[in-house]
């Protein structure tokens, strides 16, 4: 619902859009994370944190977690703001929001904005996007960025 302009899959705006997400894609990827040169998982575009994306990818990030506890790093890339949208009473804030934060490493927050397109950036494509070391944040109670 961001609709970023740019976005680099603006078909992923139709929630019909793909294949569904079955426990079977769901093994396929578990299975993909098992070798030790893989060293994580990325959530990203469409939009993972809109709410009914995050209930569905919530007991799949939990199985994720289950089978490889934090040897491998979870990324979720997001057009919404961690302290404004996803904050309680946020925008999108949900039932499954502050759990499935609590299983995810690194956010990726803020939408691409276009006049602030800097490709020489790691990790983001414009500069207002930050990245920010979750378990850090949480441990702190202050938004800690995770230097690229």
């Amino acid at each position: 619902r961001n609709k970023c302009k740019n976005c680099f899959q603006p078909q992923t705006w139709d929630f019909c859009y793909g294949k569904p997400f079955t426990e079977e894609v769901e093994e396929k990827i578990i299975k993909m994370l098992e070798p030790d040169y893989v060293n994580g998982l990325t959530l990203l575009g469409g939009e993972p944190m809109e709410p009914q994306n995050q209930k569905a990818l919530l007991p799949f990030i939990k199985k994720v977690r289950e089978k490889f506890g934090n040897k491998k790093n979870i990324w979720c890339y997001t057009g919404f703001i961690f302290d404004k949208d996803l904050a309680p009473n946020g925008r999108v804030y949900c039932d499954a929001t502050s759990e499935l934060l609590n299983n995810i490493d690194v956010l990726v927050d803020g939408p691409f904005i276009e006049d602030l397109k800097n490709v020489s950036l790691k990790f983001r494509g414009s500069s207002n996007q930050r990245i920010i070391n979750l378990p850090e944040t949480f441990k702190t109670n202050e938004i800690v960025l995770k230097m690229a």
